[in-house]
């Protein structure tokens, strides 16, 4: 039996390095880099806006922060610890401490009208599509 305590992941700083390498030359791939403890994040679009889901279990509102800058969204917080006490883990894969998810939007968003709902354990962001990003018609005109 091997017991661990995941208080701090030593390996943090280098994924943190590997993802940011990765997503500034591989867009896509960047996205797949992930710590133990860091959140899962759906990232989808509809209607003309982005949205973001990650499950964050036990975690409390006020232990989060919701970042959108350079087209990137970040997602900090502080997962409650579990309790150590005597016992004699047979499995551990919650983790408890601090995390941070960031990931590469598609797309431009106004980052004044981002919204931000935790709810039952889920954390829902609502990203507008800035009005620069969107589709426009140009009208062409005839030429002389």
């Amino acid at each position: 039996m091997v017991r661990r305590s995941w208080t701090r992941d030593p390996f943090q700083p280098w994924r943190e390095e590997v993802e940011r390498f990765f997503s500034t030359h591989f867009p896509a791939a960047g996205e797949m880099v992930r710590g133990p403890g860091d959140p899962a994040i759906n990232l989808w679009e509809d209607q003309g806006e982005l949205y973001a889901e990650a499950e964050l279990p036990g975690v409390k509102q006020d232990d989060l922060e919701v970042l959108v800058v350079g087209g990137e969204l970040t997602i900090k917080g502080q997962r409650p610890a579990p309790a150590n006490g005597a016992q004699a883990f047979h499995r551990r894969e919650r983790n408890g401490g601090p995390f941070q998810r960031t990931v590469r939007l598609p797309v431009d968003v106004d980052a004044s009208k981002v919204e931000a709902t935790l709810r039952d354990g889920v954390l829902t962001i609502k990203l507008p599509t800035a009005e620069a990003a969107k589709p426009r018609k140009i009208p062409v005109q005839a030429g002389n």
